[in-house]
């Protein structure tokens, strides 16, 4: 999207060209569709591509996280298996990236009020652990990130509810640190339940610096739970590359609602 049309058509050519010169994922076809002009509309140009890829998972998310598609479609297969060292692998992967942008955009994780949420329930025994895993086809995983506060009872209270609002269970929650003049700065470990999905989104959110999945050791992945987080992971980077237009052009209509 933009307000220059030849700006946005050569910006279309050369994202187009990088993805048919690709390497690592066989590519089907790559169309560049023609440019829409909407009046009245902040950016007033805006255009598609739509590709054809086919690649192994770890490919696919490199390319998700490189070109920020606004939607994803697996077309096959229909479910996934992946071990969960390749998972970790690719989740930390995108754990750096998104930790890379963040830290040049600002973060991605906004709530409402936490402390109108109840207090979450942590632990779990191993018979209920079984079963989300076995019937509900949770992931168990350690979680570990940086956190900055008042104090360390605080940051436990609030991420608490911060990953049940997410969609966790939380099995244990610890957190560690000290404070560096007044302010509390730590590590926050967590052991969850969750969805490939949930997982998959705390990772782009929270940028964690380490993720370990304890069960299963074979994780299957349905093509609309993939296609859901891989859209999700395009709609992140996205969100965090293009917040300086954005800011761009809030401050401008400012400025024209002053005159």
């Amino acid at each position: 999207m933009g307000n220059d049309r030849k700006v946005l058509e050569r910006a279309l050519k050369d994202t187009a060209e990088n993805l048919r010169n690709e390497r690592g994922v066989k590519i089907g076809y790559v169309k560049l569709e023609d440019i829409i002009e909407s009046e009245g509309e902040p950016l007033k140009y805006s255009g598609m591509i739509e590709a054809k890829l086919e690649g192994s998972l770890g490919e696919v998310v490199r390319l998700v996280l490189r070109y920020s598609p606004a939607i994803v479609e697996v077309l096959k297969p229909g479910k996934l298996e992946v071990e969960s060292r390749e998972l970790m692998k690719i989740l930390g992967e995108v754990s750096l990236f998104m930790g890379k942008l963040m830290e040049q955009f600002g973060g991605l994780a906004v709530y409402p009020k936490l402390e109108d949420l109840p207090e979450p329930r942590i632990g779990y025994s191993r018979d209920e652990i079984e079963e989300l895993i076995l019937e509900d086809r949770n992931l168990l995983y350690r979680f570990v990130v940086e956190v900055f506060g008042e104090d360390g009872e605080g940051i436990r209270e609030t991420m608490g509810r911060a990953l049940t609002f997410e969609g966790c269970r939380i099995n244990k929650l610890v957190v560690q640190g000290e404070k560096e003049g007044e302010k509390f700065k730590g590590l926050l470990a967590a052991e969850l339940l969750s969805s490939f999905e949930t997982l998959f989104q705390l990772t782009a959110k929270y940028a964690p610096v380490a993720i370990s999945i304890l069960e299963p050791e074979v994780v299957d992945v349905t093509a609309s739970e993939l296609q859901n987080a891989l859209t999700d992971l395009g709609g992140f980077v996205n969100e965090l590359v293009t917040r300086p237009v954005k800011r761009q052009l809030m401050e401008g209509q400012k400025e024209e609602s002053k005159l």
